[in-house]
């Protein structure tokens, strides 16, 4: 987690300077020619399938069948996941290979800067809160051992390192320039408990048992009925209405709760752009892809048993049809939309429920919820489908999911550890 006083960010262009900059000094990086070569290998086997596969894409000349676009949908969402890994092995070999650190210091502040000559990352300090600037030499196996002897200065809980083979005469001298382009020294000692203070609040912890016991005291009730709570069971009622007005079957129910499942993907990925800022730039694509082509084939599944029967021709016929059949159930599409985007801004935003999280643990969160409530989802389906889908059957089959999802709700509002995370 990113403490307070380090501003990161990007910077692109050659030679992009800091405002008020009075001071600056490059430091190329130590190149290992062995790890550079096995990059370059394991970049070119990655690499290869993504070629293989973007070729394969760029050859479709048009869609006749849904099975057409399921397997375009997966390709291309395959594509998108696999090519982070690529993506990311060729950038860390271009920083091998041409990277360089910059640090730049003017009035009461320094900025350190890595990445290529045109683009690369940063992040600032205030020179007041820098402390113990030191030589470290880092172990063999450690993650820092391709620097060598390096500098390091430590700001807030962090410790933050610069340079490569640097030594006793270069802390020197660095230390002497950065006190005489900012106009400030950099300390030794702790860190004040101002400075340890993170950027986002802790998640709150259960209080202590008490040592000497205490009367009990009643805890207040849960709140069920929440603003985001009643949201999500009016959407949840509205394919209740469509079933007993509008005649809306079986079939109609699945497709809307796949449509659902791809509003929480959309919204997921909303959360994982706030809680990993720029790490979203790899995290956003990566998840994207396997949740998009678990989507897929999810829908292929879906539309194959309950739209076209067992009894079916398969996903092989007119996609007007498919596109009929979301824009005829667009009321409980929107009810959902609306109640996941309320949940969104009122409670992850809202209530700083993105503190304290991960980009991993936002990643996998939709699948929990997704795979539990298609499994009872298939399950009551397949009742109703023996059953002859009497209306009954499929009213308890919504019943069901919509008890299910107003309880991972209030679970995940109340920060339960485990959640499917209905927001």
């Amino acid at each position: 987690m990113i403490r307070k006083g380090i501003r990161p960010g990007l910077k692109f262009g050659l030679n992009r300077t800091m405002d008020g900059e009075a001071w600056r000094r490059e430091f190329p990086f130590r190149r290992s020619w062995v790890a550079i070569a096995v990059l370059a290998v394991f970049d070119a086997v990655f690499l290869f399938p993504a070629i293989t596969t973007a070729r394969q894409i760029g050859g479709f000349s048009g869609f006749e069948s849904l099975f057409d676009v399921v397997i375009a949908v997966f390709l291309s969402a395959w594509l998108l996941g696999w090519s982070m890994a690529p993506l990311i092995m060729t950038t860390i070999l271009l920083v091998m290979l041409f990277g360089r650190e910059v640090l730049k210091v003017g009035p009461g502040k320094a900025e350190l800067y890595i990445g290529l000559p045109f683009v690369g990352a940063f992040a600032q300090y205030e020179v007041s809160r820098m402390r113990n600037l030191r030589v470290e030499q880092p172990a063999k196996k450690s993650g820092k051992s391709w620097r060598g002897s390096h500098l390091v200065f430590d700001y807030g809980a962090n410790s933050i390192g610069f340079g490569s083979g640097l030594g006793p005469v270069e802390l020197g001298e660095i230390e002497s320039s950065i006190r005489m382009a900012s106009g400030e020294s950099i300390r030794k000692g702790e860190a004040t408990p101002e400075e340890l203070e993170k950027e986002w609040e802790p998640v709150p912890q259960e209080a202590p048992v008490a040592a000497v016991a205490e009367p009990a005291v009643a805890e207040p009730p849960k709140k069920w009925l929440t603003p985001s709570a009643l949201m999500l069971i009016v959407a949840n009622l509205v394919p209740v209405a469509g079933t007993v007005f509008f005649g809306w079957n079986l079939s109609d129910v699945m497709v809307i709760y796949w449509a659902e499942s791809a509003v929480v993907g959309l919204f997921n990925l909303a959360k994982i752009i706030v809680i990993g800022r720029w790490a979203a730039l790899f995290a956003g694509p990566f998840f994207l892809g396997h949740f998009g082509g678990f989507m897929a084939v999810h829908f292929l599944f879906i539309y194959s048993i309950f739209v076209e029967g067992l009894g079916g021709e398969g996903p092989g016929g007119d996609l007007s049809g498919v596109v009929a059949l979301f824009t005829g159930l667009w009321p409980a599409l929107l009810a959902l939309f609306l109640s996941h985007g309320y949940s969104f801004v009122a409670n992850f935003l809202g209530n700083r429920e993105y503190a304290g999280r991960t980009v991993s643990q936002q990643m996998s969160e939709p699948y929990s919820r997704i795979i539990f409530m298609h499994m009872v989802l298939i399950f009551g389906g397949g009742l109703s489908i023996a059953m002859g889908e009497p209306t009954f059957v499929l009213l308890i089959v919504i019943a069901l999911k919509i008890f299910f999802d107003v309880r991972a709700h209030i679970k995940q509002r109340s920060g339960g550890k485990e959640s499917s995370n209905k927001a």
